[in-house]
């Protein structure tokens, strides 16, 4: 009984280490998809600054319209891609609470573990403890009958 606890207390910490580390992947995704949105927002804004500097040289109405319209696309990009941030949130979240309900799961099997292994000193001390009060008994009754 003892081995199989063993063995399923080290199989729980395999699996937290595991669910660990899919947290960590998620977390790391959320990152970069966080990264990608700053560098997306900063390209928007550095286009507008373009624009404003070419527009104060003079440019037609057609030109100011396409490059309004990409502004335009690229505000769109920007939003999907807070929804993608949302969705890795989300994702990593989960991972999160699966890490931490493993966490738990490792914890109760220790908690056991270390119930069972000390029931089992206290037994192995109880029949020692029994062993020598026996030997001391035989000592004393050996001593009561020799002469010497």
């Amino acid at each position: 009984m003892s081995q199989q606890l063993v063995r399923l207390a080290e199989f729980e910490r395999e699996k937290e280490q595991r669910e660990a580390r899919y947290f960590q992947q998620a977390q790391q995704n959320v990152n970069q998809q966080k990264q990608k949105l700053t560098s997306l927002e900063q390209y928007r804004i550095d286009y507008i600054k373009g624009i404003q500097q070419t527009g104060q040289a003079g440019v037609t109405a057609t030109y100011y319209q396409q490059h309004l319209s990409f502004v335009g696309k690229l505000d769109k990009a920007c939003e999907q891609q807070m929804q993608v941030i949302a969705r890795a949130q989300m994702a990593a979240d989960q991972r999160k609470q699966m890490w931490l309900k493993q966490q738990q799961k490792v914890k109760a099997v220790t908690l056991l573990l270390d119930k069972k292994n000390l029931a089992e000193k206290k037994k192995e001390a109880k029949a020692e403890q029994a062993m020598m009060d026996e030997f001391a008994t035989q000592r004393f009754f050996r001593a009561k009958r020799s002469p010497f």
